[in-house]
Formats: C-alpha cells, sequence, structure tokens
C-alpha cells in the first residue's frame, strides 16, 4: 500500500468576496465565534482520509494566521500564491502540492473557503465514492426548485429542471488530471468557474455525489446571516 494515492484538499482562499458586503475578504468574517475560513479548515481537520490541507492565499495576505488560529501542525500547510481568478489560484496551488511531494495519482479535494458549513462526513461520502473511480467527482445537489431563465428583471422563459444539479465543494480529482485540464481550458480562453468544468472540457464526465443542502457557499449578506445561525445550532 506504500503506492496507494494519497488524498490531499487545497482551498483556494485569495478572494476578495466583494459581494458579501463584509468590510474584509468574507473568508475572514467572524461567525459563532470564528473566522468563516477557521470552521471550514476545523471540518476538513476531521477528515482522517486527508494526508494535508493546503490553503491557498493572496500574496500579500497577513490576516490568514491570526484569523484562522488553529490551522497548524503536519497535516496544515500555507502557500501565498493565489491568482486574479479561482482557476489561477487552484493551478498555482497544484503546483505547490508537487513542490511538496504529490504526484499525478493522488487526489485533490478542491473545497470553497466560503463554504464553512461542511461536514467531514459529507467529505468522506466524496472520497469513498470517487476513490475507485476513472475520473473523479463533485458534491452536488439535484435542483428541486422551479428553473427560470430571466431578461432584466422579468421571466423570460421556465426551464426544464430534469436532470440539473447544484454544484458544490469538495471537488475531487486527481492532480495530474486536474491540472492538464486547467491549463488546456486557460491555454483556449475558456473561463472555468468550478473544477468540474474543466475536467468536462476534456470530455469527461465527473460524478455527481449527493452533497446536503447545508453546504452552502457565503455569497450575499443574507447567506451570513443564514450560517451564522446554523452554526450557533450545532
Amino acid at each position: 500500500m506504500a503506492d496507494a494515492p494519497r488524498c490531499y484538499a487545497l482551498v483556494p482562499c485569495a478572494g476578495a468576496g466583494l459581494r458579501a458586503g463584509t468590510a474584509g475578504p468574507k473568508q475572514y468574517a467572524v461567525l459563532a465565534g470564528r473566522s468563516v475560513v477557521a470552521h471550514t479548515l476545523a471540518a476538513l481537520a476531521g477528515v482522517p482520509a486527508l494526508d494535508a490541507t493546503l490553503v491557498v492565499l493572496a500574496p500579500q495576505d497577513g490576516a490568514f494566521e491570526a484569523r484562522a488560529p488553529g490551522f497548524g501542525g503536519e497535516r496544515a500547510w500555507v502557500a501565498r500564491c493565489g491568482g486574479a481568478t479561482r482557476a489561477d489560484s487552484v493551478a498555482r496551488g497544484l503546483q505547490a502540492l508537487r513542490e511538496r511531494g504529490a504526484g499525478d495519482a493522488d487526489w485533490v479535494l478542491v473545497h470553497d473557503a466560503a463554504r464553512c458549513l461542511l461536514r467531514p462526513a459529507w467529505v468522506e461520502r466524496l472520497i469513498q465514492a470517487c476513490l475507485g473511480d476513472a475520473v473523479g467527482g463533485l458534491l452536488a445537489l439535484p435542483l428541486a426548485d422551479t428553473l427560470k431563465q430571466a431578461k432584466g428583471d422579468r421571466v423570460a422563459a421556465t426551464l426544464d429542471r430534469q436532470g440539473k444539479w447544484l454544484a458544490q465543494t469538495p471537488q475531487m480529482f486527481r492532480l495530474g488530471l486536474l491540472q492538464h485540464a486547467l491549463a488546456q481550458a486557460a491555454a483556449a480562453g475558456v473561463a472555468v468557474t468550478d473544477e468540474a468544468g474543466a475536467i468536462e472540457q476534456l470530455g469527461l464526465a465527473p460524478k455527481l455525489v449527493p452533497g446536503d443542502i447545508e453546504n452552502l457557499k457565503l455569497t450575499w449578506p443574507a447567506d451570513l446571516e443564514l450560517a451564522a445561525r446554523l452554526l450557533q445550532t450545532r
């Protein structure tokens, strides 16, 4: 088993999070006594299958250590190499993992810093579903609501929700495959908003693994209010 693929978490944490309406980056907003990213990292620390977690920060970030004081030890890595976009930050994070000894066949679970309601059991569910898969996959939820196409502030059409899912994170792919997919997308000028999208550009079909409705991404001010209430009930 010495050559068995390892699993790493990669948390892009270089964004400004302007839509959240917070005074600074939303990942550093305090909810239930901890920063958003501290909640996220505590959940990942509770997943024994992860060999390490790498947080990708903006080069000028001087706040992380103070906002995530519990993040430390042999399994806690930081790289101040974040880029202008999520895809840039993930690509640079993958290179940082290589420099720390990760190889093509190792699995990387990319998780949004702003999904701070994550539970270790959801990550374990994803790992178990994808370890034997040829492509990899992501947590996601089947779309439950009626889906509308808008034109300005008016409904232009009602879309068929059959077979549509809401993508979540973590998204789990082998390092070599994901690095290649992101490089191909960048070379083609294709903007990808998640890792699965880059994999899809190669003609591959990531596996959909049922997620959880609480695994929401904090984007708007109301999201932070909801997350604070949910965290206080745990």
